[in-house]
């Protein structure tokens, strides 16, 4: 296939100068006609024509006409256009009205000057818009659609669904041709976009599978929710369709739609909800032109919040981290999507007390974020030195590096299994959590703390263990069939915890509103289907009964404690929150990690019941190795 015609740039500035001579007789012509007139005033168009001939070149090389690719000209490039002619004209007319003034020639009608104006924009737009044409004829000549060649359906005849389309068309190597789009705005039927037409509602998918060919359906809706996803994916599926989706809205922050987003449908795509996105200016405020460092910067919960705090421009990002390899990876990509950024890569271990408040002196960051912390409930059982030392102690190095240092807020990342833990990592993070607030207390600094549930994709998380399980041929292992648990994406719940980021003046505990519980049991079904598979034909899932003290669902909040809403809808703050503070709290932290690094880990889980309120760590049995979180 031959490539699209690229015209250089030095032969459009050569059109430009024929164009100009052409424009600036035309313009005569045009308010004189051919006659004695035009005669009279010809010497003033030769002045014209000189003049022209140096400014509006030199004017189009500032508003860098020539050095755009044309064949991709859009209104972007149009608006250009207008702003270069309008301003090569003012400075020609200010120019030639100065030469008249000073007596260089005689007669000279104004009005031409508007007139070139107008033929400018005629023939530099026109100029520029005839290569773009000519390149997609070329392109539309090139390639020949064949038996071959596949059909694609797309849902959403929106702004994602339009931009879809014209990168298929404008790459016809993706072997992939738009038929039609299915949309649910009334507004929007029998209408075309880019000459594809919108020909149905998403009601009509099946319809539409049946009587048209069809090779691919493209979902190209970011926002929509889960449930339309999981309506396409299951009426493809049972017409053998394949089928691929744009990324959810808040994995785009801070990308940009294109084919080469689209991918696979997986779990994540059928639990989206709606997205509500508020107070964007708010976190503009606490994060653009600020230091911002943000620890376990190498894990899925901190490289996320690597990425969407990336988009808010902040002076410095510092990326700190224990894995030397994760966090290398996370720069890395930060740098290649986020050129102009400044980025630091820090490796260090929070528990290094030392360490620690050096980086802090060196950076000077004003916003942390703390999404550093050993998180695996199994291993957390059977490695409690680990647990205390890493999510206890770490916090409270980390801590008071940020007030030796003055940082203006602090964000501790927690979870739910703070809430009455029942296992060492749980009531761990819940010492982490009464650390931070104490010191917002005590301090009178802007620390607060965001709890969340499981999220997909997180390293840890069930999903990876059953990807694993169905790999294997099976069986799934499920401890009882009305085991449920919160669940949100990655980008979601980092989207979240940036907007409650900018709502404390600290002390507050936020707590995600993680939608409704979903069973275990229809999260592993979904994902055997997305697999091409059948639950209990191909992959059999199989109960092996609920484990003493196991929870069938899970809290965010202790039963004590009262919430209430924020300015976000999906962000509600915890009212009446008793736990320890003051010295009381820092002697006895002092205490657990003693225990803990003497090895004395019996004394360790009974000082955590009696410190956290509802804590029943002492009394589980723990967890088994693969045993749901």
């Amino acid at each position: 296939m031959k490539s699209r015609p690229n015209i250089r740039n030095r032969y459009v500035l050569i059109a430009d100068l024929i164009l100009v001579i052409v424009s600036v007789l035309g313009s005569y012509v045009l308010r004189l006609e051919l006659g004695a007139a035009f005669s009279f005033y010809l010497p003033s168009a030769y002045w014209m024509i000189g003049t022209a001939l140096v400014i509006k070149p030199l004017v189009y090389y500032y508003f860098r006409l020539y050095r755009r690719m044309w064949i991709y000209a859009s209104v972007q490039e149009l608006k250009l256009i207008v702003a270069a002619v309008s301003t090569a004209s003012v400075v020609l007319s200010v120019v030639m009205v100065s030469f008249f003034n000073l007596g260089l020639f005689f007669g000279f009608p104004r009005s031409v000057l508007i007139i070139d104006w107008l033929v400018s924009l005629g023939l530099v737009g026109g100029l520029r818009f005839t290569i773009r044409l000519l390149s997609e004829n070329a392109t539309q000549q090139a390639f020949s659609p064949s038996a071959k060649t596949k059909k694609a359906l797309i849902i959403g005849a929106g702004d994602a669904g339009a931009l879809v389309v014209r990168e298929l068309q404008k790459n016809p190597q993706v072997n992939l041709i738009p038929i039609g789009f299915l949309d649910d705005n009334p507004v929007k039927m029998k209408q075309q976009i880019h000459g594809i037409p919108v020909i149905g509602s998403l009601s009509d998918l099946a319809k539409v599978l049946d009587n048209r060919r069809v090779d691919e359906v493209i979902i190209a809706i970011p926002s929509a929710p889960g449930k339309v996803i999981r309506m396409v994916s299951d009426i493809c599926r049972l017409k053998a369709v394949h089928f691929r989706t744009m990324p959810g809205i808040y994995e785009l922050l801070g990308g940009k739609v294109s084919v080469n987003r689209l991918r696979e449908v997986d779990i994540t795509d059928l639990l989206r909800r709606e997205p509500i996105r508020l107070m964007d200016e708010q976190i503009g405020r606490t994060i653009s032109n600020r230091v911002v460092l943000v620890t376990g910067a190498g894990g899925s919960i901190g490289a996320e919040l690597c990425r969407q705090l990336a988009r808010w421009s902040p002076a410095e990002l510092i990326l700190l981290g224990h894995g030397e390899n994760s966090i290398f990876e996370a720069y890395l990509e930060l740098q290649d999507r986020f050129p102009s950024l400044s980025l630091k890569a820090v490796i260090a271990d929070i528990r290094d007390k030392d360490r620690l408040a050096r980086v802090f002196q060196a950076y000077r960051p004003q916003v942390v974020f703390h999404a550093a912390a050993h998180k695996h409930v199994p291993l957390m059982e059977s490695n409690i030195e680990e647990a205390v030392t890493n999510n206890v102690e770490g916090t409270r190095n980390l801590v008071q590096a940020a007030i030796a240092s003055d940082v203006d807020r602090l964000v501790m990342i927690s979870t739910d299994k703070a809430i009455r833990p029942a296992n060492v990592m749980g009531a761990s993070k819940r010492l982490a959590e009464m650390t931070v607030l104490d010191a917002a207390e005590r301090y009178g600094k802007d620390f607060s703390v965001v709890r969340f549930g499981n999220v997909l994709g997180s390293r840890g998380s069930v999903v990876p263990l059953f990807k694993r399980q169905i790999a294997r041929g099976g069986p799934i292992t499920i401890t009882h069939p009305d085991m449920k648990r919160y669940f949100m994406t990655i980008p979601e719940a980092v989207y979240l915890v940036l907007q409650a980021a900018t709502m404390g003046h600290g002390g507050e505990t936020y707590v995600l509103n993680m939608g409704e519980q979903i069973r275990i049991l229809d999260l592993a079904e979904d994902l055997i289907r997305l697999s091409g598979l059948e639950p209990g034909r191909d992959i059999d899932i199989i109960f092996t009964g609920i484990r003493p003290g196991e929870k069938l669902s899970e809290d965010l909040w202790d039963s004590g404690s009262a919430f209430e809403r924020t300015p976000h809808p999906d962000i509600y703050q915890l009212r009446g929150n008793e736990d320890m503070r003051g010295e009381v709290l820092q002697k006895s932290i002092d205490e657990i990690i003693n225990l803990a690094k003497d090895g004395d880990f019996s004394a360790v889980l009974g000082m955590m019941d009696d410190l956290i309120p509802g804590a029943s760590v002492r009394s589980m049995p723990p967890p088994e190795m693969l045993s749901i979180d």
